[in-house]
């Protein structure tokens, strides 16, 4: 697999990497409905009744829930810095425009270790940044994130699969370029020949087609 090291821009990713605005609009969604529940709680424990307590602790339980899930989500996501530094980097392209937004599509093996490999086009929607101008078939160098749901599947491909761009951990140009390089040319040509199939695959269920093992590049084999 290849990775590449490179200082985080800690400050740049906090304004646009939109994989830790998700992360954080997940806690502070659970924040809000927590409190929301110790509320209900409390009022239910002043009503005195005993159907009032038994659904109070319910509430009580839903909220220590969503704390739990507050305090879960940033470790099974991982800190900005493991992000980029553990996961592949892989190509990605601009695939179709968006009214607010584009639509990249991205070439990478979704097989977890010790299976054989298996290709697939990923498709992830992400905004358009004030004053930023993108065309279909522009690279975006990027990391592969995989991940199940839960630690008991036995499925030989991961359950979730999405990409994160490495301009969003960086401004610095020499780390964009580098990054770009380091993924050969074979696989940026591939993925260029695909860009039609890009909406099919953004409204897919899954947002990723696995590609048939003979239509792989020769040097994927």
């Amino acid at each position: 697999m290849r990775h590449i090291d490179f200082e985080v821009d800690r400050a740049h990713a906090r304004s646009v990497n939109q994989t830790l605005g998700d992360m954080r609009r997940l806690q502070f969604s659970s924040a809000l409905v927590a409190l929301a529940l110790v509320a209900g709680a409390v009022g239910l424990f002043f009503v005195g009744r005993a159907w009032a307590t038994v659904l109070g602790f319910v509430l009580v339980a839903g909220a220590v829930t969503c704390v739990w899930l507050v305090l879960w989500v940033p470790r099974k996501v991982g800190s900005i810095d493991d992000l980029y530094r553990d996961n592949p980097v892989v190509p990605a392209v601009v695939g179709a425009l968006q009214p607010r937004g584009v639509t990249l599509l991205s070439l990478l093996d979704v097989a977890k270790p010790g299976n054989e490999p298996k290709y697939a086009l990923v498709t992830r929607n992400i905004a358009r940044r004030p004053l930023q101008r993108l065309r279909v078939g522009d690279r975006v160098p990027a990391v592969a994130l995989c991940n199940d749901r839960s630690r008991h599947s036995t499925d030989d491909t991961w359950e979730m699969v999405t990409i994160m761009p490495i301009e969003w951990g960086t401004r610095d140009a020499g780390v964009l370029a580098r990054a770009e390089a380091e993924i050969p040319a074979v696989e940026w040509d591939f993925l260029a020949s695909r860009i039609d199939e890009t909406e099919a695959i953004r409204t897919s269920r899954l947002t990723r087609q696995l590609i048939p093992a003979d239509e792989w590049p020769d040097e994927l084999r």
